[in-house]
């Protein structure tokens, strides 16, 4: 996977809020062809360790990181009213995930699943 710089960075005001998703992507074994999706859409990517990837743009930064032989952890911040559009991208790739939203507390406040 080449790692990109062409996308958009983080918007200042999300760098403070910290994690805000959660989630993984199931049935997935590598991260970095999850990466080379998202670097398709227009996203940036870069190696955050030896199999995991950090993808950004100005309303969502996360990483993607093996957990097990099949999925992977995806952490990170995204802009609440965005939600939706992670999970669009997500279904275009034609991949089973669940995304979890807290509230600053750690309550759930949304869950979207595919």
């Amino acid at each position: 996977m080449d790692i990109s710089d062409d996308g958009q960075k983080l918007d200042p005001e999300w760098i403070e809020v910290g994690n805000n998703i959660c989630g993984s992507l199931r049935g997935c074994r590598d991260a970095s062809s999850v990466a080379e999706r998202f670097v398709q859409a227009g996203w940036r990517s870069r190696s955050s360790s030896w199999y995991a990837y950090e993808l950004e743009t100005r309303w969502c930064q996360v990483e993607i990181e093996p957990i097990d032989a099949s999925d992977l952890l995806l952490n990170g911040v995204v802009d609440p009213r965005r939600l939706d559009e992670l999970a669009g991208l997500l279904n275009r790739f034609g991949l089973t995930y669940r995304l979890e939203l807290p509230d600053a507390n750690g309550t759930l406040v949304r869950e979207v699943r595919a």
